[in-house]
C-alpha cells in the first residue's frame, strides 16, 4: 500500500489505525509497567520518585548530577545503618 492509497482509505500515514497517545510531557508517563500494575501513579510519592527519576537523560550533566545526589541520599542512610551494624556485632 502506498501513501496515496493509505491517505484515500481514511488513514494517516503510519499511524493510521493507532489511538492517539498522550504526549511524552504527561506526569507519570515514565513509570516502569510492574509500578503501573501494582497500582503506583504520580499521585503517590513512591510513583512520584519513580515518574521523576524515570524522566532522567542520562545525556544531560545536570540530570547526571541529580541522579548522583539521589543515590547519595538514599544510598547514606543504607550505609550507615551497615556501619553500625558492623559495629554492634564486632564490639
Amino acid at each position: 500500500m502506498t501513501w496515496a492509497e493509505d491517505l484515500d482509505e481514511g488513514g494517516y500515514g503510519d499511524d493510521a489505525g493507532r489511538d492517539p497517545a498522550p504526549p511524552s510531557w504527561f506526569p507519570g508517563q515514565h513509570l516502569p509497567v510492574d509500578a503501573s500494575r501494582m497500582g503506583l501513579t504520580h499521585h503517590v510519592p513512591d510513583g512520584a520518585l519513580l515518574d521523576f527519576a524515570g524522566s532522567l537523560d542520562s545525556t544531560n550533566g545536570r540530570h547526571r548530577l541529580v541522579a548522583w545526589m539521589l543515590l547519595v541520599v538514599f544510598g547514606l542512610p543504607v550505609f550507615f545503618y551497615v556501619l553500625r551494624l558492623v559495629d554492634v556485632v564486632v564490639a
